[in-house]
């Protein structure tokens, strides 16, 4: 019996703590509005980012027609003029390929990213995001009003640097957010893709000049800064343990140099020699990725100058700029399926693109 009385006791001692302890409940509204306001936040910083180096790809062939012919034309298909084109060739090209385009948009972005790792995170983000807005008007503004070829492509230069300041610094600023920061910020870039060229087509082909699409662009650098300064919200301070610990843990794969009791703090005091070694286990993610870019923007720049079908209502320019968009609307898709799909053996995309 006391048995008996003692397991009702404890049967209704828990029922009382049942009762007494709070039900679950959904996060905050403060904390979803917070988690959206990021993420479109980082949306639209991918999107402003990529921008003007995508409009300065897709206006290439105008970019070096154009100026060539006769500096600052107000007009967006120029009398036919005589151009300054290779005549030892059966193919309609400028004296000047838009590859220059292509490496004056590619290079600076590079030995950004090369240096990056060395240093660049001893610059506060504010004054990076700074420089990359600035930059990205700068290079609208210059190529809007050059009056020769190696002018614009010194505004092409400032896109890179604008572009490549920009990936660098955003894409290390989402490792203080939720991981899904990641794949809204490449849904962005993608999204600049299509957007970049089908803003710069449909404005030429509803009678823009050249010169007043790129200033019209000039919006892109000022939403960019808005979105960084205005509508991301301050990370939360990371705590030692915990879900941050555990996530920290998830992402030492990548560095397998590191000693089980390296601290997370540490990995900025990496020594060259170290960081050199950590760069060499990466090979096998970075090899993949640089065929994959070497063929798309060998075909991009390389090759879809030459495609140009004469007995057509399109010019060749415009050819050119239909081409773009659709390339940048393959982009935005795949950019775009991290949530559909994930591909873990990259190599294979690499063999795709240099056997298509």
């Amino acid at each position: 019996m006391e048995s008996c009385a003692g397991s009702w006791r404890r049967l209704e001692h828990s029922q009382r703590e049942e009762e007494t302890d709070p039900e679950p409940q959904a996060p905050p509204l403060d904390s979803q509005s917070a988690q959206w306001k990021n993420a479109m936040g980082f949306w639209i910083l991918g999107l402003c980012n990529n921008f003007s180096y995508v409009v300065m790809l897709s206006a290439a062939h105008d970019i070096l027609k154009y100026k060539q012919a006769s500096g600052n034309q107000s007009h967006v298909e120029p009398s036919p003029t005589p151009m300054t084109h290779n005549s030892s060739s059966r193919f309609d090209c400028n004296s000047i390929s838009t590859a220059a385009v292509l490496l004056a948009d590619i290079l600076p972005t590079l030995v950004i990213k090369l240096l990056a790792p060395f240093g660049l995170h001893l610059l506060p983000y504010s004054p990076r995001v700074l420089v990359t807005g600035v930059f990205s008007a700068g290079s609208f503004i210059l190529v809007a009003f050059s009056h020769s070829v190696w002018l614009s492509l010194s505004g092409v230069v400032l896109a890179s640097i604008s572009s490549g300041l920009g990936e660098v610094t955003f894409l290390s600023l989402t490792a203080f957010y939720p991981s899904a920061m990641i794949s809204w910020w490449s849904s962005g870039t993608g999204g600049a893709g299509l957007l970049g060229s089908v803003s710069y087509l449909g404005l030429i082909q509803a009678g823009l000049s050249p010169q007043h699409t790129l200033l019209s662009m000039l919006v892109v650098p000022v939403l960019l800064l808005a979105s960084y300064f205005l509508l991301l919200t301050s990370p939360e301070p990371q705590d030692p343990g915990g879900k941050d610990e555990a996530e920290t843990a998830a992402r030492q794969p990548l560095i397998g140099t590191e000693t089980p009791e390296s601290k997370p703090d540490s990995s900025w005091d990496l020594p060259f020699q170290e960081r050199w070694t950590v760069f060499k286990g990466l090979l096998h993610y970075i090899i993949p990725l640089v065929l994959v870019y070497f063929a798309e923007y060998f075909i991009n720049q390389g090759l879809f100058e030459l495609l140009f079908f004469r007995n057509t209502s399109l010019s060749h320019s415009q050819q050119y700029r239909w081409y773009q968009m659709l390339y940048q609307t393959g982009v935005f898709v795949s950019r775009s399926s991290l949530y559909c799909c994930r591909i873990r053996f990259i190599w294979v995309l690499a063999l795709l693109q240099g056997f298509l």
